[in-house]
């Protein structure tokens, strides 16, 4: 053995300090427990089926067990400090060889890979990552719908290209957004479902001929099913590419929202406000009212957006194969962009629960920016006008009242506007086809039945982890039981 390294039987060297922190990190405390913590559960299910399997006498697998679980039960302390010239997880089984001999230590390994493991805890953690997105979202939707329904009625102009365009509700835009992320938490729902195949048993790449049950240790790890295939199982990161683009699109959705509000909480809008709790004030200008969460909310997207870029970057065009590229690089920067994503959501909620509507404001502007007056020229279609005479006659009706002075158009006859229009809670009441805000209660009851499916399908993946979780537990305790000094046997 080399005094600087591990015998590897090939290899007898190993990396240069330096360049071992750059590859494998620096060894924290805190960085061992983060990186042992899902291996060893790994390992757990791993050590089950190899005594069911008769690939590990049960002695063995108890004793293994049993290190294994007084680690993780001392946070992996026994660790600490000692050498790792190839990272935490040969540290960890060198110190396992050490403790219980290479006979017991050494036949962790069996029928497997790090290729494997490493894709089965990324797997793993990525489940994790994007169901508690799933949740977050959940949570997001139904504030968005709780204000939907408070706010239905509150006028105000919809804009497009930045000026007033036709009368809506705030509740119905709040809506719209709830509309857009209803497709992110469907689209996170079946992200989560392509995580159901355990890639452990693929191997380095190309499976084994050990008589291992793939099928066990997938349930014990709370799949549903072993590789289809293991050059893909541990070679392919794309439901990881899936995940950042889906919570990416939810990041972008969400930066609108806090666009328009940052907007509308203007002086100029004047057409929202936040409490205190949710503003801050500058450290040069007293008169300051700063609605500056939204610019973190906005800002945040752009993790997602970059790390879906730089994933997909260094996957491009590498070998369809186990590559460091895939699995170690490109996975690296997925972690911290769901972070933010989170944090967004977990903003998002906030801002849009404390948000108020000016309602008064709102309705003021939606008069005087002449939003009614593609409804003036339905009104005239409506009695035998084409649209585009309609069109052009409300158009210079809109000219005139606007150098006259006039805020309001009059409602048509054929001839050409002649009468007050109707109320605007009333024309936004007509607007009842193709999902316009006059179908706003029908949205929000579609809406809120899909919610309630998402979270109908969240308790059941949470119960089947649960229950994964407990089975692990007992199985290994089972063997524990039987086969240590003492045991049943």
């Amino acid at each position: 053995m080399s005094a600087r390294g591990e015998d590897t039987g090939r290899l007898t060297g190993t990396l240069a300090p330096r360049t071992r922190r750059i590859v494998y990190g620096e060894q924290s405390p805190g960085e061992i427990r983060r990186e042992l913590e899902p291996i060893t559960t790994v390992d757990l299910a791993h050590v089950v089926m190899l005594a069911e399997s008769g690939l590990l006498p049960g002695a063995a697998a108890a004793r293994l067990i049993d290190a294994v679980r007084r680690l993780r039960a001392g946070r992996f302390r026994e660790l600490e400090g000692l050498d790792a010239p190839r990272g935490a997880y040969l540290m960890y089984e060198g110190h396992l060889s050490a403790e219980l001999g290479s006979d017991i230590g050494g036949r962790l390994h069996t029928a497997r890979s790090r290729n494997d493991i490493k894709a089965t805890v990324t797997a793993m953690r990525l489940r994790d990552e994007l169901t508690g997105l799933h949740g977050e979202l959940m949570r997001q939707q139904g504030v968005l719908l709780a204000r939907t329904r408070a706010y239905a009625d509150v006028v105000m102009p919809v804009y497009t290209h930045f000026q007033p365009a036709m009368p809506v509700t705030y509740g119905y835009y709040l809506a719209g957004i709830a509309a857009a992320l209803d497709r992110d938490l469907a689209a996170l729902r079946h992200t989560v479902g392509e995580l159901d195949r355990c890639p452990l048993g693929a191997g380095a790449v190309a499976g084994t001929d050990l008589r291992i049950d793939p099928e066990r240790t997938a349930v014990l790890l709370g799949f549903s099913a072993p590789p289809l295939h293991a050059t893909d199982a541990v070679g392919a990161r794309d439901t990881l590419l899936r995940g950042l683009a889906v919570t990416a699109s939810a990041a972008v959705t969400l930066s609108r929202l806090a666009t328009d509000l940052q907007l509308w909480s203007t002086q100029e809008f004047g057409f929202v406000d936040f409490p205190e709790r949710l503003v801050g004030g500058s450290s040069a200008m007293p008169q300051k009212r700063n609605a500056f969460l939204l610019e973190h909310v906005k800002a945040k997207a752009a993790l997602a957006i970059g790390a879906w870029t730089a994933a997909a970057s260094a996957m491009k065009s590498t070998p369809f194969t186990n590559s460091i590229e895939v699995g170690t690089e490109a996975v690296s920067v997925a972690w911290p962009a769901l972070a933010a994503v989170r944090d967004a959501l977990l903003l998002g909620q906030v801002l849009v629960s404390g948000a108020r509507p000016a309602a008064e404001r709102m309705e003021a502007r939606a008069k005087e920016g002449f939003v009614t007056a593609t409804v003036v020229a339905n009104r005239m279609v409506a009695q035998g006008v084409p649209f585009r005479t309609a069109h052009h006659t409300v158009g210079a009706a809109v000219r005139r009242a606007v150098e006259s002075g006039a805020t309001e158009l009059a409602a048509p006859t054929p001839e050409g506007p002649q009468a007050p229009p109707a109320a605007l809670h009333e024309v936004v009441a007509q607007l009842n086809r193709g999902g316009g805000p006059g179908e706003c209660g029908k949205a929000l009851d579609t809406l809120r039945g899909r919610l309630g499916e998402e979270a109908d399908w969240a308790a059941a993946h949470r119960a089947r982890q649960r229950q994964a979780r407990r089975r692990l537990d007992a199985d290994a305790q089972a063997i524990v039981a039987r086969y240590a000094p003492g045991g049943t046997r």
